[in-house]
């Protein structure tokens, strides 16, 4: 155990002195959180909208001012004929028109109904559609208010709620993709390099003379960096509570023993790749690109794995990364206990097991 510590310590040392080692592990996990969740979001927000008011009544000025009070609407401009509702669009300046047709007011109260046209740029399907919707709940607000409890002959009221995510926060979504993300590469991109790095400075033979066992050296080189990636495990949990708002509905602790987990599983793959890689680049190119664009892609963190083919539905399975998004989403978001993700806890566990095996049955103990 003593040998053991000492190369663990002398891990330590060597991550101590490379200081742009110790800005990936401890400074990366910070920028992404804060650049997913704040830069990249699926919310839609401020969107320039344009409106034609034919009636200028009472309703139709209450209306507008709803909107434009909303956060995700700045009015920018007030348009006084229908023929420069497609020039505004043309010019990139908005993104919605709203229209109200002559005597609003009056159709509304005298005859239970009145029309309002939405216009929006479908140049981008799924920001039009976001935006409808948005003006649409906005507008069925404002008819719920005036009409009270006043029954309305043929009228269906439609009753809707977000679980979860009542705000409709995209940092609901971002917070357990960039945790998958972060400690599968970071983990991984680390570990890769430590045995190969070893090879190229020729301090590989001093460690294999050793009387301590080659598996206890693989492991060795494995402690530091889980060490670390709990120090980033509660770095996120941190600003994602305190800076992005987003809550801890589940356990803390089995969420920590999951990141753990899956911090082990990453760290095992990178000690695989830098026990098959013959130079530092290669297993950096590895770790990089054989893990960054399924991690994406195939993880459900940017792209529903629901809606891809079949071929890709399979290959997903063999990502970790797919399995931690689920647990942190079933755990963090939805407050769920271990009996709704025990399958994804085994799955992750026998990875590792498969992982660290391989690793240590492929390093090699004389140098070619």
């Amino acid at each position: 155990m003593k040998q053991f510590l000492s190369f663990v310590k002398k891990e330590f040392y060597h991550i101590g002195r490379d200081k742009r080692t110790l800005f990936i592990l401890l400074g990366m996990p910070v920028v992404q959180i804060l650049i997913f969740g704040f830069a990249l979001t699926n919310e839609v927000k401020n969107s320039k909208i344009a409106v034609l008011d034919n009636s200028k009544d009472e309703a139709s000025n209450a209306l507008i001012s709803q909107l434009d009070a909303s956060r995700y609407f700045d009015l920018e401009k007030n348009l006084v004929s229908f023929n420069q509702v497609e020039e505004e669009f043309k010019r990139g300046k908005i993104k919605l028109a709203v229209i109200f047709p002559e005597h609003f007011s009056e159709d509304l109260l005298h005859l239970n109904k009145a029309q309002v046209q939405l216009i929006a740029d479908a140049s981008d399907p799924n920001v039009a559609n976001t935006l409808i919707n948005y003006a649409s709940a906005i507008i069925m607000d404002y008819q719920s208010r005036i009409t009270g409890n006043r029954k309305l002959p043929y009228t269906i009221n439609t009753e809707m709620r977000m679980l979860y995510n009542p705000q409709l926060k995209g940092a609901f979504n971002f917070v357990p993709g960039v945790m998958a993300m972060v400690l599968l590469l970071v983990c991984t991109m680390m570990t890769a390099i430590t045995i190969v790095k070893e090879k190229e400075m020729g301090t590989m033979e001093i460690m294999l003379v050793s009387p301590m066992r080659p598996q206890l050296v693989v492991l060795a080189k494995a402690v530091p960096y889980l060490l670390l990636s709990i120090v980033n495990i509660i770095t996120i949990l941190l600003l994602s509570v305190f800076v992005l708002e987003l809550p801890i509905n589940g356990s803390l602790t089995l969420l920590m023993s999951e990141s753990i987990l899956f911090t082990v599983v990453s760290l095992s793959l990178g000690l695989l790749i830098s026990t098959g890689a013959a130079s530092q680049q290669t297993a950096m190119f590895i770790s990089l690109v054989a893990l960054f664009l399924p991690t994406i892609m195939l993880s459900g963190f940017m792209f529903p794995v629901e809606n891809m083919p079949l071929p890709l539905r399979i290959i997903s399975n063999i990502v970790p990364a797919k399995w931690y998004y689920s647990i942190v989403k079933s755990v963090m978001i939805k407050g769920l206990g271990l009996q709704a993700i025990w399958k994804e806890t085994l799955i992750l566990g026998g990875m590792m097991v498969f992982f660290l095996t391989l690793a240590i049955k492929k390093f090699k103990i004389r140098l070619a």
